[in-house]
């Protein structure tokens, strides 16, 4: 079965998510624990914790199907040992957040190098601060966002999640999210049935689809290949259609979380029904 949602607002606390998934008629969900664009945030309370599960619970949202998101400002392959070492202990606050709510994921940016690391240095760096946080918080899988490469942000090619996986200690607890405007301004087609056989053909080479734990489905404002991260509603840009009509048809993409992060929320519940259209 596959699971689609949007990443919905949990503004007013965590247990508010699952309720505006469900009202979209969401399968799946993705959500912030915490605010975005601030390092830290007060604990979550008992009270939410409870909420939340009762909420999930009441709509049918199994752990396996809600993609939690950290914090834009982590970066685990920051060159220098400040940002780092203040990286690496938010990644770690997000990762306890998201086993206290019975969570077993967590989606992350993989980094940025900031033109003072080379590529590889900092893939091992990003890998590190993953079996560091392994360490630290047990039960929840790191799962690494594929970027569209847009500055000096790493994880733009399929070669980059397979070296970082291959560096992580516990490879039961490591995965990927595909996100598909990311892969496609990265510079894979996704824009015909042939394409779309290819480039997930040479992901599953490369990394493999059973490191897939989630989908990000964004159509794109960019053309293929300009490296830039600038989302579209479902259908409305340069994607077009047939992705996402691939991805709703092909079983390798059943019971994983896939969300919209399309810039109309008014649209989410009209793309969701699309979506469904297409099996």
């Amino acid at each position: 079965m596959k699971r689609i949602g949007a990443h919905v607002s949990a503004a007013g606390g965590v247990e508010n998510a699952p309720l505006n998934a469900a009202k979209l008629g969401a399968t799946a969900f993705a959500f912030f624990t915490k605010n975005q664009r601030q390092w830290k945030a007060k604990p979550l309370t008992e009270e939410s914790i409870e909420a939340f599960k009762v909420n999930c619970e009441t709509h049918g949202f199994l752990p396996g199907h809600i993609l939690p998101h950290d914090s834009y400002l982590i970066n685990l392959g920051h060159p220098e040992e400040e940002g780092l070492v203040k990286s690496r202990a938010a990644f770690v606050d997000e990762m306890a957040r998201v086993r206290q709510l019975g969570l077993d994921r967590l989606n992350f940016h993989p980094g940025s190098h900031l033109n003072k690391l080379d590529e590889q240095a900092c893939v091992a760096r990003i890998a590190e601060s993953i079996n560091r946080a392994h360490r630290e918080v047990e039960g929840v899988c790191a799962v690494i966002e594929n970027t569209a490469g847009q500055g000096t942000n790493m994880g733009y090619c399929f070669e980059h999640l397979r070296d970082i996986i291959d560096r992580v200690v516990d490879k039961s607890r490591v995965g990927v999210c595909l996100d598909t405007c990311h892969t496609f301004t990265a510079g894979y087609d996704l824009r015909t049935v042939a394409a779309c056989h290819d480039t997930f053909a040479l992901f599953d080479s490369l990394v493999g689809f059973s490191y897939l734990k989630g989908m990000h489905l964004n159509d794109s404002k960019p053309e293929l290949g300009k490296r830039v991260d600038r989302h579209e509603s479902v259908g409305k840009g340069k994607l077009g259609h047939e992705v996402f009509r691939y991805i709703m048809n092909d079983p390798r993409f059943d019971e994983i979380p896939m969300v919209l992060e399309t810039p109309d929320d008014g649209l989410w519940r009209e793309e969701l029904m699309l979506l469904r259209s297409f099996c």
